[in-house]
């Protein structure tokens, strides 16, 4: 979890020191740190079902679960985003601020980039059932 929290973070944290753009190293350790690790906690535990995976998480080819998995992550968070940023403007004492915005793109792209990192790291843990256990003979 720690390497899909921290992939997206430091690359936005550096192309924010690389770019000059302090808001986008601000948001590196803010919504795009904050959003990669809340996703990858919760596709992790999604995946592992209280350490039994779903069936059809593991016998799916690993490009479609990852794609899949990616596409709905980023989905939610794109939605969040747009939500929060023109809603806490029109009905909270927050301003509209560039931060805010920011959440449009910081959040389905901090989603995607964790939730391919954890399942794919997920995916590597897998070990595949022996032919003994598939009813399989081995003669």
């Amino acid at each position: 979890m720690l390497t899909a929290y921290a992939a997206p973070a430091l690359t936005a944290g550096a192309a924010g020191v690389v770019t000059g753009q302090q808001d986008l190293t601000v948001a590196a350790c803010t919504s795009i740190a904050g959003t990669s690790a809340v996703v990858a906690l919760l596709v992790g535990v999604w995946l592992r079902r209280g350490g039994l995976p779903r069936r059809w998480t593991t016998t799916a080819p690993l490009a479609a679960l990852a794609v899949g998995l990616v596409i709905a992550t980023a989905g939610a968070a794109a939605l969040l985003g747009w939500f929060t940023a023109g809603w806490l403007p029109a009905h909270t004492p927050i301003r509209a601020t560039p931060w805010l915005e920011r959440l449009r793109i910081d959040l389905p792209v901090s989603a995607a980039l964790a939730t391919a990192v954890v399942t794919l790291r997920w995916h590597g843990t897998l070990t595949p059932p022996s032919a003994d256990h598939q009813g399989m003979s081995t003669r």
